[in-house]
């Protein structure tokens, strides 16, 4: 029985890194200078051309070795540890707050019921004058 590792897939990292930067493979393509296609062979391929990665992680504006050793557990553990650290250390959300969210939407909701209010007193008056 072998416990030697898979080699990482480098192409499936380039793909889920896009995929989290919220970029389809028409920009990567045209920031490459290359086909969508070309993108889609590369984002198949097991491994990847030294220089063609390189110009890959420069478009995705990561380091090539951030695409050798992606891994989704890697970026759940980081939103993790970022969520716990927001949690530990607070946040300018939860403490920096000054004033009370309910307020705002009680004075929003009056503010346009005297709008309501004051279409009414208008067509009243439209319809008086004749």
């Amino acid at each position: 029985m072998s416990t030697a590792t898979k080699p990482r897939h480098i192409g499936r990292n380039i793909s889920r890194i896009r995929e989290l930067k919220d970029m389809k493979q028409d920009a990567l393509a045209l920031a490459l200078g290359i086909s969508q296609q070309m993108v889609s062979t590369i984002e198949n391929s097991e491994t990847v051309d030294e220089q063609r990665l390189i110009e890959v992680a420069k478009a995705l504006d990561v380091s090539v070795e951030a695409i050798k050793n992606f891994s989704d557990e890697g970026v759940i553990n980081y939103f993790n540890s970022f969520h716990d650290n927001i949690v530990t250390t607070g946040s300018i959300f939860a403490t920096d707050c000054t004033f009370n969210p309910l307020d705002k939407v009680v004075e929003l909701y009056e503010r346009l019921v005297q709008a309501e209010k004051d279409k009414v007193d208008y067509l009243e008056k439209l319809l008086n004058g004749k």
